[in-house]
């Protein structure tokens, strides 16, 4: 069996769907989410990709399925879940008039921790998200970087081995988006990721694994090179595989691959 093979599973959606009276959220999702792996979570925007997270979070029960995180069944085990799993929602809730000290000192109590490790994890998560500069500033004075920052801190503040982020980099600037990209790579040498988006040039920095999700059903499983087989670029896969293919720009010849390619065609013909 291959290392990839081996590694224990962390996430498990089995076929989960989601009705809203008539209305079809998400139908017989299911996907594994390995140990040590970075999964990159992909669809359009409304594909479904913010209600499977929750239903993996536990924050929204599935009109059908299971889910099970580190081994665990969600819904079943719930306190025990909530241990192991760091979540990042979308523009998540913070205190606003809380500073992110007084806000990672709350939450760790609230979750039990105590000192020493509270301070040392408190630290580190400050350390770790580069928090320094806004340590006890209002979180509603803060920028939406730093903001993003406090909530990544937050999620990670009790050393979870399951990271769920919700568009990470939703609203961010480059270089915010630079850092928190560098952070999600480091985090995913040894923690399970699973981050939603939207943005491809996200995928392609962060993630080894990769789940399209189209119209609320999972439409490709598998490797970033796997997705691109048989396409030019990740672009055209991803119009090809959520049925816009008709919409893809024409093929730019001026760059530097495709002159190659056209010169290496020139040079057979002759």
């Amino acid at each position: 069996m291959s290392e990839a093979v081996d590694r224990e599973l962390m996430i498990e959606a089995q076929s989960l769907s989601k009705f809203y009276g008539s209305f079809v959220a998400i139908r017989n999702v299911s996907f594994t989410v390995r140990r040590g792996e970075v999964a990159a979570f992909l669809g359009p925007n409304g594909a479904g990709k913010t209600t499977t997270m929750k239903i993996l979070t536990g924050f929204l029960a599935p009109s059908e399925g299971s889910a099970r995180l580190a081994g665990r069944d969600v819904f079943a085990n719930r306190v025990e879940v909530v241990s192991k799993v760091g979540y990042l929602p979308e523009n998540g809730p913070l205190y606003p008039e809380m500073t992110p000290v007084s806000l990672l000192r709350f939450l760790g109590e609230a979750r039990g921790m105590r000192n020493p490790l509270l301070k040392s994890r408190i630290d580190s998560m400050i350390s770790q998200c580069a928090l320094e500069p806004v340590l006890h500033k209002s979180i509603y004075k803060l920028s939406r970087g730093y903001r993003q920052r406090v909530g990544m801190a937050q999620a990670l503040l009790h050393d979870p081995d399951i990271l769920i982020l919700d568009e990470p980099t939703s609203g961010l600037d480059p270089n915010q988006i630079r850092e928190v990209r560098r952070l999600i790579r480091l985090l995913g040498q040894d923690k399970t990721i699973l981050l939603s988006t939207h943005i491809l040039q996200e995928v392609e920095a962060v993630a080894e694994h990769i789940l399209l999700i189209h119209e609320g059903q999972i439409v490709f499983d598998g490797t970033l090179a796997g997705m691109m087989k048989g396409h030019r670029s990740l672009e055209a896969a991803f119009y090809k595989l959520t049925g816009h293919d008709d919409e893809l720009p024409p093929e730019d010849t001026t760059t530097p691959e495709a002159v190659a390619t056209a010169s290496a065609q020139v040079e057979e013909v002759q």
